[in-house]
């Protein structure tokens, strides 16, 4: 490995284990131990999933895992660096002060949520077409899914390519700027490579310690919405984020299943976790 390439540490890997019942519609995220990191500065990475961007640290399960990687100077592939057993995915120094893109994408795992919850569930993270599709049939039969996630998390840096330019992720939420460096961030939302018009984006903000530095995610208070809105006709939509903090942006997506077998509906979940510094006046 050059030196202008990321330098990292793996720590073994786990069995990632995702809650069933009403916990499905909970948030997935990538948390690092900051969200600003230089040439000899170490940042330790993992993930949660929770609620009130509030969570349970997740351990990583290879088998699970269609893509854990980073991109610095170039793209780094993580996942065959470890074998498991930690909560802690990785351990790294950047080489630089261009900024870091840490990328986690899961293939499907299913579950079945008793009518009443499914619908519930539906209605409240703003999937309209498949709610509206059961009430259209009646449908008082269980809701049998399959999901993915598809998680992004941004260390502040310089070159805004390395934050602005899409993956090719399932469902991903592509920054037109470098998030955090203005109070408002424009994103757009793309599904399997087509822009995503009309789906529902949630916007949640964490403060920061009394030191500045971040607040623990598994043990902080919870907190609720700062904000949502609805993507336009080119899938684009302007999220406020003056505040500073620690903020995560959440969608979800939801189709008939490709797969009737393994369940009716399968659904993508995208997530891009940064961080807005206070403003210095």
């Amino acid at each position: 490995m050059t030196p202008r390439s990321l330098i990292f540490i793996a720590l073994p890997l786990a069995l990632l284990a995702l809650a069933p019942g009403p916990a499905r519609a909970h948030e997935y995220w990538l948390a690092p131990s900051s969200f600003s990191a230089g040439p000899g500065d170490t940042v330790t990475v993992g993930a949660l999933a929770g609620e009130g961007f509030v969570g349970e640290r997740k351990r990583f399960n290879p088998q699970r895992t269609i893509r854990w990687m980073v991109r610095a100077g170039r793209e780094l592939d993580l996942t065959p660096v470890g074998t498991g057993g930690d909560t802690t995915w990785a351990r790294f120094a950047p080489a630089d002060r261009g900024g870091m893109l840490f990328v986690y994408e899961s293939d499907f795992a299913s579950i079945t949520l008793a009518a009443a919850t499914f619908d519930r569930y539906l209605a409240s993270e703003g999937l309209d077409g498949p709610l509206a599709a059961r009430r259209a049939r009646a449908d008082t039969l269980p809701g049998r899914e399959r999901y993915r996630r598809c998680a992004k998390s941004w260390l502040a840096g310089t070159d805004a390519r390395r934050a602005t330019q899409p993956l090719g992720m399932p469902c991903e939420i592509v920054p037109l700027s470098v998030p955090g460096a203005g109070p408002r961030l424009r994103v757009r939302v793309m599904f399997e490579g087509k822009t995503l018009a009309g789906v529902l984006l949630t916007a949640w903000r964490q403060p920061f310690a009394a030191d500045g530095g971040l607040l623990d995610p598994a043990r902080r208070d919870t907190v609720g919405v700062a904000w949502s809105g609805t993507t336009d006709a080119r899938g684009e939509v302007i999220v406020p984020v003056e505040e500073a903090g620690e903020w995560l942006l959440g969608v979800v997506q939801m189709v008939p299943s490709r797969d009737p077998v393994a369940a009716d509906w399968e659904s993508s979940w995208g997530s891009l976790t940064f961080a807005r510094e206070p403003v210095r006046r």
